[in-house]
């Protein structure tokens, strides 16, 4: 029961960090330029990970 929502859930938290890293690009080349790290790529990595592995033990 708890299984699909947990997988749509992490699905949606993923897209919505896939829209955050859209809209937050042009803060995220400044602040490379800066030599300032903006680790976005870390979040988006781990929730698709979630995500894959929950749509695994469903399947």
């Amino acid at each position: 029961m708890f299984a699909p929502l947990r997988r749509a859930t992490l699905f949606a938290l993923y897209q919505l960090s896939v829209l955050t890293g859209i809209f937050l690009l042009p803060v995220a080349l400044v602040a490379r330029r800066a030599g300032v790290p903006f680790p976005m790529h870390r979040v988006m990595q781990t929730l698709a990970k979630a995500y894959e592995e929950a749509a695994e033990s469903s399947a």
